[in-house]
């Protein structure tokens, strides 16, 4: 993969760009391969969004702006890394349209560690918690930084015993939004010992929308995941799902059939996760991982320029049941390159939309 030392212009428009109305990971992804880096890509914004049937101009952040969440920042102690530069993580490069950019607050070091994450219920039962206290700290004197999401009960778990051997919290607001408040002190021990992660803006609050994204970076930046504790409907099990996708192991902690909280992590175990009963079993399924290969992506790639028919055509074709890339490309006669090309358009303007698992919807 082509690694890049930006300059600080060159940092700026990569945020620019990240924060701009309708800008999402992959939309983003397909303007850096298209068009090189941020800054152009920022040029060629208002043309392609009105080539989409985009009428209204796109909220894009300005230089001033941009430049005052850096500094923002930057007065935390915390560090704003791009993907593609050489500090960025290697596993979260790693993943389908990875992130833009993330804030790093504390030891961004920990992060190019062997890394496996813990999550779980956050009204979880006390021996639910002794044993993510126990696991994460099993875990960190095996060598490994163990990721969690700041959460009450069984992150704040993970991290407690972690914290002396490498621990990274990813947050769902901004690098400087602790949430929930009372883990306040455990966020300021984890920046100052661990490393705190954030894909939103400083200062952002995290609202309910944001964690299903701090969810992916939680996966992404894990070579698996352990599910402690978690009722059916938990945010723990669309972690477990991202990390499927994403090609990471996924581990479960059998619990009680009569215990609610314990009906995920049992689902999971079904589905095929490795059953986590101690350290070891975690272990033996990452140590004999010999890591995920740097992904082959080119800075730029030959641009492809759909004709205003062809982004018409693909835009008819779309409804709000998501359908693939492959069969959306095969429906219109084109070529996938043509066809990343004409949703770049139509999502700029509002009237597609990426999905997880690489499908599109209508916008």
């Amino acid at each position: 993969m082509t690694r890049w030392t930006p300059t600080a212009e060159g940092r700026r428009d990569w945020l620019r760009l990240a924060r701009t109305e309708n800008v999402g990971a992959v939309t983003f992804e397909q303007l850096i391969r298209r068009f090189g880096d941020a800054t152009a890509a920022l040029s060629a914004l208002p043309e392609l969004a009105a080539r989409g049937g985009r009428t209204a101009p796109l909220k894009t952040p300005t230089v001033a702006e941009a430049e005052r969440e850096i500094a923002k920042g930057e007065a935390l102690g915390a560090k704003l890394l791009v993907n593609r530069e050489a500090a960025f993580p290697r596993l979260l490069a790693h993943v389908d349209a990875p992130p833009p950019l993330i804030w790093v607050r504390g030891d961004e070091r920990l992060l190019a560690r062997r890394t496996v994450a813990i999550v779980g219920a956050r009204v979880a039962s006390a021996a639910g918690q002794r044993f993510a206290r126990t696991l994460a700290g099993q875990l960190g004197q095996a060598g490994y930084v163990v990721v969690s999401g700041l959460a009450r009960g069984i992150d704040a778990a993970a991290h407690e015993g972690s914290l002396p051997t490498g621990t990274a919290a990813v947050l769902g607001g901004g690098i400087d939004d602790v949430y929930p408040p009372e883990n306040e002190g455990l966020y300021a021990r984890i920046a100052a010992d661990g490393c705190v992660v954030s894909e939103s803006p400083v200062g952002h609050k995290a609202q309910a929308r944001d964690f299903p994204r701090r969810n992916r970076l939680i996966s992404g930046l894990s070579l698996g995941v352990v599910v402690v504790e978690a009722e059916m409907r938990s945010g723990s099990l669309i972690t477990a799902r991202l990390a499927g996708e994403q090609g990471r192991e996924v581990f479960a902690v059998p619990g009680s059939p009569l215990d609610p909280r314990a009906a995920g992590a049992n689902d999971l175990i079904r589905q095929g996760a490795t059953l986590c009963a101690e350290a070891d079993d975690v272990l033996r399924v990452l140590d004999s991982l010999r890591g995920l290969e740097e992904p082959e992506r080119e800075f730029k790639g030959k641009a492809t320029e759909p004709s205003a028919r062809m982004v018409e055509n693909v835009a008819a074709l779309l409804t709000e049941a998501p359908v693939s890339r492959d069969e959306l490309a095969r429906a219109a006669g084109i070529s996938t390159a043509e066809l990343s090309a004409a949703l770049v358009e139509l999502s700029l303007a509002g009237r597609a939309e990426f999905l997880p698992g690489g499908m599109i919807s209508r916008g």
